[in-house]
């Protein structure tokens, strides 16, 4: 007989087409509060617990040192288990229904400064090739635009529109905007263009952004890309294309831009999420304030 975790992981599978690595982080959440439940409430069933049972696992996660953000996760596995136990009938009331996840702290990672910025574009002067042109428009796009990894990957070639220097882009919650391009992005998606028609065969023909072999890029491709051109010039820990969409955010308030445009630049939806760049431009502000006032002469 088919147990209801088994047929939780076979919905994950089949229905929602997660991959392995996912369904089993689900499983070791499940378990791991299954053996808990047992072992504080002598209770086998997680199927019959109640919201204090969970809420004293969660307790005594957070007092083990994990963070709030491995607990979210741990909760979000519980919560779709059940939200699938209420979906065959098998409970009533789902437990975690008015749970509240707990409260993570914004960190913002250190953006490039300008210097490594600029140094990447000079070792990328003379870019030859159809890689080499391709991956100069991208990381310029990141860092001119603020545009997402994800929204840069699924860019399409008529989402472009030279004529009127501006690119259509679909954020999260499909939410479309249409972000502006400086001259010098409209020459190297020319250029790109044209070594993009030199490729022997192009697979994925309606996206923008593709690999040698003709196919749309992914995740990872992106990700190592930038990786690999900034940690040549930075020590920074993290290089990533979300440290290119903050350092375009930090760059542009530091030299002037009102917050509310920045919102607009990045799609936030609102201005709560924006506002934990300025203190990256409040420090430029205070450095400048520092130096500039005969006070401190």
């Amino acid at each position: 007989m088919v147990t209801t975790t088994e047929a939780f992981m076979g919905y994950l599978k089949s229905e929602k087409k997660y991959s392995p690595h996912t369904i089993n982080a689900y499983l070791n959440d499940i378990i791991n509060f299954q053996s808990f439940n047992k072992i504080n409430f002598e209770q086998d069933n997680i199927e019959q617990v109640n919201y204090n049972q969970i809420r004293t696992w969660i307790v005594f996660l957070v007092d083990g040192g994990i963070s709030n953000v491995s607990v979210n996760r741990k909760i979000a596995s519980l919560k779709a288990f059940y939200k699938f136990l209420l979906k065959i009938k098998q409970i009533d009331v789902n437990p975690l229904l008015k749970h509240k996840a707990l409260k993570i702290s914004k960190k913002l990672q250190t953006p490039f400064s300008e210097k490594e910025v600029a140094e990447v574009f000079v070792r990328m002067q003379e870019a030859y090739g159809f890689e080499e042109v391709r991956n100069k428009l991208i990381i310029d796009l990141f860092y001119t635009t603020g545009i997402r990894r994800t929204e840069l990957i699924h860019l399409k070639a008529a989402d472009v529109d030279l004529s009127k220097n501006t690119i259509k882009v679909l954020g999260k919650r499909n939410k479309e905007r249409i972000l502006p391009l400086l001259p010098v992005i409209k020459e190297q998606f020319l250029l790109y263009i044209g070594e993009q028609s030199s490729l022997e065969c192009i697979r994925d023909i309606e996206f923008l952004f593709l690999s040698k072999k003709g196919v749309k890029l992914n995740d990872s491709f992106v990700y190592r890309l930038i990786n690999s051109y900034f940690s040549t010039v930075s020590e920074k820990v993290k290089k990533s294309p979300h440290i290119l969409r903050h350092t375009f955010a930090t760059h542009l308030l530091n030299n002037g831009a009102d917050l509310n445009s920045v919102k607009e630049l990045l799609g936030h939806s609102s201005l709560a999420s924006t506002q934990i760049y300025t203190h990256s431009s409040l420090s430029e502000l205070k450095k400048v304030y520092e130096d500039a006032h005969p006070r401190n002469k």
